[in-house]
């Protein structure tokens, strides 16, 4: 059954507490939402028999986190506070895609925060043209363009899976929730915004960077900079594909994390 909190910036979050002991809060990336991400549900469902706690959310203005208007990098990071303190006051953030760039930033404002494991983090240093990227998905966004922006949010991704990403009906609610898209998008600009080691080499915290086994070329390479630039991280590998994780592999990762726990 959903719970819900509030948060901080004033925002109903609708989320699903499961299990007792050390807590892991998942933190969805760009357009997912507890109703459309099956895996996200099936991993926390068996991390909670293994002995964790654990919290799925709907990101805010997403799914049962309903709110009208602009949502900002900031109002995220209210939220996963309170997501955290419902958990039990202390946790390790597991994110997907943009999300690891969001929990990047909580544990880097002080968040209590035990460790990151970051799946597929989209940080490929290599990639140019980010705030260009970032001032035109604002643009959009401003002017109320929300299809637009879904459309330009996505403009990497192979035309075919954009033309059935349309057809299908994730297009209606990614559309409705675009505004989401805004904290993504500057969260993803901070973690792009200087050298990685300048950003990421004072974080004391254990950090597990995962990737699929069929993951994109770019996964590896941003999980490569940030092994670099983070003090106490470590690399793996699970079985999943398109940016995706199988639950069982990623439930038995997250089980032995941090180590020694």
């Amino acid at each position: 059954m959903t719970e819900y909190g509030t948060t901080a910036a004033g925002d109903r979050i609708g989320f699903d507490l499961r299990g007792s002991g050390p807590a892991v809060v998942f933190i969805a990336g760009a357009g997912p939402f507890r109703a459309v991400d099956p895996q996200t549900t099936a991993t926390a469902e068996l991390l909670a028999v293994r002995g964790r706690t654990t919290v799925v959310h709907d990101r805010v203005g997403r799914g049962d986190s309903r709110r009208a208007g602009r949502v900002d990098l900031d109002d995220e990071l209210a939220a996963v506070a309170a997501l955290v303190d419902a958990a039990g006051g202390r946790a390790v953030l597991c994110g997907h895609s943009s999300g690891c760039a969001i929990a990047l930033r909580a544990a880097a404002e002080g968040l209590p925060v035990d460790g990151l494991v970051l799946f597929e983090a989209p940080l490929d240093p290599r990639t140019p043209g980010v705030a260009q990227w970032t001032t035109e998905l604002y643009r959009l966004l401003d002017a109320g363009d929300r299809p637009g922006a879904v459309d330009h949010y996505m403009r990497d991704i192979p035309l075919d899976v954009l033309a059935g990403l349309r057809e299908s009906p994730l297009w209606e609610p990614f559309v409705r929730h675009a505004e989401s898209l805004r904290a993504d998008a500057q969260a993803l600009e901070w973690a792009m915004s200087a050298p990685h080691a300048e950003l990421f080499g004072g974080l004391d915290l254990p950090v597990l960077l995962v990737v699929g086994r069929d993951a994109l070329d770019e996964m590896p390479a941003a999980a490569d900079s940030l092994a670099a630039a983070l003090p106490r991280a470590e690399r793996a590998e699970v079985d999943g594909g398109q940016h995706t994780w199988e639950p069982r592999a990623m439930a038995d990762l997250l089980a032995g994390f941090p180590p020694g726990r």
